[in-house]
Formats: structure tokens, sequence, C-alpha cells
């Protein structure tokens, strides 16, 4: 029996992965009628997914991985999830997050007058849940089940406004990740189970000695074209088009949920299905590490070329994800511990650039980065975050990006790959380029001369320097958001001292 005191981190997964699913009944039934009990469930069925999913930290900790069978699909092919390190840190930045993300959103989705607010709300919930049973994932095929209850529950979430730009975007969303996901990540899950006669995840793997380095280059290249969520080049369009939806949705497209999915199921692929010391025998697995190296310096240079802070920032996604490829087929500890660092390093400050993006909109509708000269003087609280944000994209102290890009350098010298460490270096100079005249521009320059009445407008005294701020709602966001790359900064040694029983062998 699974709810039972002597089965309790067993009861805590199953409670992980059906809060989300109440607390999105219940948004249902609040609806129209009441928003603030609306989003009231909305936060409390965040706040009791975190508490479960942190349940479970401590027996994961010391090396305990509960499962649970939810039941048999096919003869020896179960619907179950297993928490392992790589999936328990994964799980605790995408359920945290998605308190800070509820939190947020009630502020802007009231503050910019969104229509469809309960659908919004019903449809980020069930992706949390489906979210969540990738991370818990104890198998291929539980992973991808819910690899496409992924993509199909935040469909409606890319077409949210209902325009002919969002409808379109929407096509381009399904049709890359639905397309690549069938084509590739699903044949490639059907060779592994008629080769290895198994889909579970196992620590070291599960295909050498079962498949010759040729055929696992194939089945390589497969899994990572076919898991477009990762925004590998060339299968990134559908990431800038997605860009579309509200900002929360780009919250989680880029930091909860979606994106760090996709990268998320490459690590364990790479570690569970082939493991790393077979890895980095594979042919093509050097010519992946220069694709992800070149789509970390492509995408970068990209996102200099657009004016528009979302796209500016979504091309920005698409070269971070690339580092934790990188570091995944770098098949060693250190580059495996940065990548996976990466993930929660990443998620706090690019959701920490997003909700600044969607605070600019709210407040001064303006969506442009040189109609931003000289926000910083009446929005400074938003601005400061975005610096403190871009120093943790960028790897700079006290933010907790320097840890991760650290980790894969070192894996790049492990590697005898100096290439790449001079690749990480050119990347940081570009996320400079991209990112830092934003707010120095904002502090330091007049108002453009389209900015808006708050920009120009002259106040007594005697007024508030943050009278022209975003909701209070927006700024608690942020404000969590900044102070949780900070504390990333000053204590990593948890994250590292969960990933370590994965490659310190």
């Amino acid at each position: 029996m699974i709810f039972s005191p002597q089965n309790l981190p067993e009861t805590l997964i199953v409670l992980s992965l059906i809060v989300p699913l109440i607390g999105a009944l219940g948004i249902v039934l609040a609806g129209r009628a009441n928003p603030n009990i609306r989003e009231a469930i909305t936060l409390l069925s965040a706040t009791a997914t975190f508490a479960a999913v942190a349940g479970l930290y401590g027996g994961v900790a010391h090396g305990q991985t509960p499962t649970v069978v939810l039941g048999e699909m096919l003869p020896h092919l179960n619907i179950a999830f297993t928490v392992e390190p790589l999936g328990m840190l994964f799980a605790l930045v995408a359920s945290f997050l998605w308190i800070v993300t509820s939190i947020y959103a009630i502020g802007y989705m009231r503050g910019h007058h969104e229509k469809h607010q309960t659908r919004f709300y019903f449809y980020f919930a069930v992706a949390i849940a489906a979210t969540l049973a990738i991370a818990f994932s104890g198998n291929l095929l539980t992973l991808f089940v819910f690899y496409e209850i992924l993509t199909l529950s935040t469909f409606p979430l890319v077409t949210h406004s209902g325009t002919q730009e969002a409808k379109r975007a929407g096509r381009v969303y399904l049709g890359v990740l639905m397309g690549t996901s069938m084509a590739f990540f699903l044949f490639a899950i059907l060779w592994t189970w008629n080769a290895a006669g198994t889909l579970d995840f196992k620590l070291g793997g599960i295909l050498e000695g079962h498949v010759g380095q040729g055929v696992a280059s194939v089945l390589l290249v497969l899994f990572v074209f076919g898991i477009a969520k990762a925004a590998l080049m060339p299968f990134h369009r559908w990431l800038p088009s997605a860009m579309v939806a509200p900002t929360p949705v780009s919250a989680l497209l880029h930091a909860v949920a979606v994106v760090k999915a996709g990268v998320f199921s490459i690590l364990k692929i790479s570690i569970y299905v082939f493991g790393l010391d077979f890895l980095s025998r594979l042919a093509s697995n050097e010519w992946l590490q220069y694709l992800a190296a070149a789509t970390i310096l492509l995408a970068s240079l990209v996102a200099m070329t657009k004016d528009n802070l979302k796209a500016r920032l979504a091309y920005s996604t698409i070269s971070q994800l690339s580092y934790i490829i990188l570091g995944a087929m770098l098949a060693n500890s250190l580059g495996f511990i940065g990548g996976a660092m990466h993930i929660a390093m990443h998620a706090f400050a690019k959701i920490t650039l997003f909700f600044c993006a969607g605070a600019i909109l709210v407040r001064t509708h303006k969506t442009e980065v040189s109609q931003m000269r000289g926000i910083g003087k009446t929005m400074p609280l938003t601005m400061l975050a975005f610096l403190l944000g871009s120093l943790s994209i960028i790897g700079l102290p006290p933010m907790g990006g320097l840890w991760s890009k650290w980790y894969l350098a070192l894996g790049a010298l492990e590697a005898h790959q100096l290439v790449f460490v001079v690749v990480l270096m050119a990347s940081s100079l570009l996320n400079i380029a991209y990112l830092l005249p934003i707010p120095f521009h904002a502090f330091f320059s007049a108002p453009a001369e389209d900015a808006g009445p708050s920009a120009h407008e002259d106040a007594p005294p005697t007024a508030s320097p943050f009278r022209y701020e975003a909701p209070v709602a927006i700024l608690i966001a942020l404000a969590i958001t900044v102070a949780g790359s900070v504390a990333l900064f000053f204590y990593p040694d948890p994250i590292i001292d969960l990933l370590k029983p994965l490659v310190m062998r």
C-alpha cells in the first residue's frame, strides 16, 4: 500500500505528481467566479508540491532511490517513477520556481489585463505535473510519454493570446517538438528496446555489450536531435517563435519546465542509457560536442542582433542550453556535474531576466531594447534585478552561474579539449555584449524619445523613487529569484554533493 507511514518516500512521489493535477481541477472549479480563490489554489498547490518534492531530498541525498510503478503498458514495460539525484535536482528547481512564477503571474496577468486567466493557470499546473513526471521517470517509456504530455499541455499556453501570430507560433512549436520526437526520439527508444531488451534507466548504461560503437553513435544522434526541447541547432526555431506567449509562459518555457526538460533528458540518457565511459568512446559524441559549441556561439551572435528583449533572451537561452549539452557530451564527471548544475544556475538567472522583461511591459508597454534607455531611473529595482541576473548568465560573482561554468571548463580540460574552454570564455564575452548594455543604458543614458510618460515625468522631491515599479507581486518574485542566484553562489555544495554519487565511483 503506497499511502502508509512505512512508505513515506513513495507517498511523496505520488503526491508530487497528483497535487498539481488536483490544483488544476480546483482552478477550473474556482474559474472566473472568484479569481482570488483561483490564485490561492494555485499558490497552495505549488507550495504543497514543493513540500512533497523537498521531503524526498534527504533520502535521495543518502543514497535512497524510492520507486513507484503505476502500471504495465506492455510486458516488462512499466510506467514507473524513480527518484535519483539528477531527477531530484530538476524536480526541486521546477517545483520551487512554480511557486515563484505563480506569485509573478498574479501580478503580471492582472497588471497586463490578460484574458483567459483560468485557462492559463490550469495548463500551467498540468505542465508542472508533466515536468515532475519527467524528472522522476524510471525508464525511457515513462520519459517519452510525459515528454509528449508536456508538449501538448504547453501548446495552449504558447497560443494563449489567440492572435494569428500566436497560432502560427503554436504550429511551429508543435511541428518541431512533436515531429522530432516521433521521427527520432521514439525511433531511438524502440531501437534501444530491441537491442538492450530493457528501457529501464541504469547507472552506467544499458547499451554497452548489446550494440557496437557504430550503432550507439547513431542512437546518440537520434536521441539528441529527437529531444528538440533542448533547442540544439538546427532544431531551435520553435523557441524564439514561442516568445509571442505571455511572459509567465516564457518563464515556464525557459526556466521551469520545457527547455530544462529537454536538457535534463539528454543528461539522463547520457548517464543511464549510454553511461559516461561508453559515451566517451563514440564517434558521434565528438562532433556533437562541436555542434553544441557552435550553438553556444552562434545563438549568442544572433542574440546581439535582436532589439526585441524577449527575442534576445530567447537566443540567449538557446546558447545557454548548449552548455548543458556540451557538459553531457564531454562524458566525464566534471563536465556532467557542470552541465547538471547549470540546470539550476541558468533557471534562476534566466527566469529573473524574463520577469524583468514582463515587469517593463506591464509598467511601460515597451518591448524593444532601444526603448529602454533611462528606464532605470523610474524602475531601479527591476533594472538592478536585470543586472544581477545578467551577471549570473555571464558567470561572474556573486552569482551562481559562476560555478556551473567553472565545472564545465574543468570538464573540458579533463577531456583535453582546450578549444571548449575558449568557447566558454568567448561566450561569456558575448553575454556581456548583449546583456550588460541594457542595464547600463537604463541607468546612465537619457530616456528614449518614446520611453513613455513615466520616463520623462518630473517627480516632486517627496515622491518615492519606486512609484513606477511593477506590481508588488512581480517585485516579490524578482527578489526571490535574485536571492536564489546569490544563494547558489555561496552554497553550491548541496548540489555538488547530490550529484557526486552518479559520477564518482
